[in-house]
């Protein structure tokens, strides 16, 4: 796997979210079928996603969608082309083995950091679509996995 590192503006200036909208800190590493990126910020108390029950586990799948996106577009710097607007189309067979992310338990061990692990791994694609599995992890623990579909060259409705 390429390793490249990208920090958070990095990150933001290659999706389409920003501000704390983008919700990813770091990329890890990343080639031509996977991506591993790292956040640090599902404890923020102005989380954008966080409601009044907290930071609730299905929005594990944004950071997923946000790594599927930086994937694209580092395929697409790689490239030398811009990268194809995409969009989440479906998520499916997800299971979350938590009911929030904000209040994970933090470890005892010094060198395991208070952070949110998230894989993507393209299992298929062509100019139309891509199918990703994925998985958001805690100090080893999986949290969130499942499998997306995103649409790509798709106009919106005016």
């Amino acid at each position: 796997m390429t390793i490249t590192q990208l920090d958070h503006a990095g990150i933001a200036a290659l999706i389409p979210h920003s501000g704390n909208m983008c919700l990813l800190e770091r990329l890890a590493q990343w080639d031509a079928q996977q991506i591993v990126c790292i956040a640090t910020n599902h404890r923020d108390a102005d989380h954008p996603l966080r409601t009044r029950s907290g930071l609730l586990s299905p929005c594990a799948i944004e950071y997923a969608a946000q790594a599927m996106a930086l994937h694209g577009a580092l395929i697409g710097q790689e490239a030398g082309t811009a990268a194809s607007p995409g969009f989440l189309a479906s998520a499916r067979g997800v299971q979350l083995h938590v009911l929030r992310l904000d209040d994970l338990p933090l470890t005892d061990t010094p060198d395991v950091p208070d952070e949110l692990r998230i894989e993507a791994t393209r299992q298929s694609g062509d100019a139309r679509q891509i199918l990703y599995a994925f998985q958001v992890s805690h100090a080893g623990r999986p949290l969130a996995q499942g499998r997306a579909a995103v649409v790509l060259n798709t106009p919106l409705a005016a």
